[in-house]
């Protein structure tokens, strides 16, 4: 079976794949870093990879090694815990990610060679990976100490692929594994870091899915005195409106120094379907609620889509427009903005950035990051002139 025969079968649907799959194809990277939402082709492109470079001999054996998580409890479940059980969850997890590639009795066959093994990363010291390419898989939950004494058994001509979740599948203020490998491998020499997105996600079910957790995560906030007020102002005058949750920005304003009208005083999440409820037909429920609560209100929806967020609360009414794009980056939201208009969104002293920092903090426990990117000079100064008249 050659390479192309395996490998080519799954063609990468995304940027972010497509990126993935020339950096695995490099061999000069010895670590690779791929980070993350579920669902974005982490695990599913490191496996076949592994597998194809046993089967056309580039490399002698595939270790797969990742954390078994008590999905209850939320500990970690070891082979000493679970012995032989240990090694047919991690066999199964295999099979489903390769379901439609490869023939499971064919990766019966190498693991039954020894070219596949399923390592427990509790386990390693004193044992060295020659030839290998070796998977470190949700790494987000495991101790950054045992990801760091897999990368330690790094042997002569093998490659350690790291992959995790540095965002969704971490609790709120917590500091994961992934976040801290992905900032250690940064400035590595011969390493290279991936960073995968919401728009790479591919796999069926795993955007609602990822849309449901964040609705989660803005759910559990705990509110302070001004949201709940706008919250009760909500039911009361938007009874069958779906509220996720409410933010308080009065006091972010305060901090920063904007004084801009177009920043609200509170912004309102509703659930995907329910901003018209909250709104109202020509907008009467907003204005009851801003007439009770003597706040300037902002409603948006909760999709995948965090655009109408920053046009919600960014000081600057117009520089939405230059945009291009967000997406999750590693731990950070990464906004992608016209070279035009990258001065008015940083803001003086980057006080408009570290604003939308501090806002997505506190809804989502996530920093931002913006880069400039340069656009054709004529369409954008022609834009900019107009939208500032």
């Amino acid at each position: 079976m050659s390479s192309e025969s395996l490998f080519s079968k799954i063609s990468p649907q995304s940027t972010g794949q497509e990126e993935l799959v020339k950096v695995l194809a490099d061999k000069k990277y010895e670590v690779v870093g791929l980070f993350g939402p579920t669902g974005s082709g982490k695990s599913l492109f490191s496996v076949i990879y592994g597998l194809d470079s046993v089967i056309t001999g580039r490399y002698r054996r595939f270790i797969v090694t990742r954390p078994i998580i008590d999905v209850v409890t939320g500990r970690e479940l070891t082979s000493a815990d679970l012995g032989e059980l240990y090694y047919k969850i991690v066999q199964s997890y295999i099979e489903d990610l390769v379901s439609g590639f490869v023939e499971w009795s064919r990766v019966q066959e190498l693991v039954s060679k020894g070219q596949v093994v399923i390592a427990d990363t509790h386990y390693l010291k004193g044992r060295t990976f020659d030839d290998s390419v070796i998977l470190l898989d949700d790494a987000q939950s495991l101790p950054v100490e045992s990801a760091i004494e897999v990368i330690t058994r790094l042997g002569k001509n093998s490659r350690l692929i790291i992959a995790g979740d540095p965002v969704f599948q971490r609790s709120i203020g917590s500091r994961d594994s992934a976040s801290m490998l992905r900032e250690l491998l940064l400035g590595e020499e011969n390493a290279r870091i991936v960073d995968l997105g919401l728009k790479d996600i591919v796999r069926p079910g795993a955007r609602r899915g990822i849309k449901l957790l964040l609705e989660s995560k803005m759910r559990s906030r705990q509110l302070d005195e001004t949201e709940k007020l706008v919250l009760s102002s909500l039911r009361v005058h938007a009874p069958d409106a779906d509220v996720v949750t409410v933010v308080n920005l009065v006091d972010l304003k305060k901090t920063y120094s904007i004084t801009s009208e177009h920043t609200p005083d509170a912004l309102v999440v509703a659930k995907e379907g329910y901003q018209g409820r909250v709104v109202g037909r020509g907008g009467e429920r907003v204005q009851s609620i801003e007439r009770d609560t003597e706040m300037k209100i902002r409603v948006v929806e909760l999709t995948l889509d965090f655009k109408p967020f920053i046009r919600a609360v960014h000081p600057v009414s117009w520089v939405y427009k230059h945009v291009v794009d967000v997406d999750f980056a590693g731990p950070n939201i990464a906004v992608k903005i016209e070279s035009n208009a990258y001065g008015p969104f940083v803001g003086q002293k980057g006080v408009h950035v570290r604003f939308l920092e501090h806002f997505f903090r506190r809804i989502l426990d996530t920093g931002v990051r913006c880069y400039e990117v340069e656009v054709e000079e004529g369409r954008s100064a022609k834009r900019s002139r107009a939208e500032r008249k």
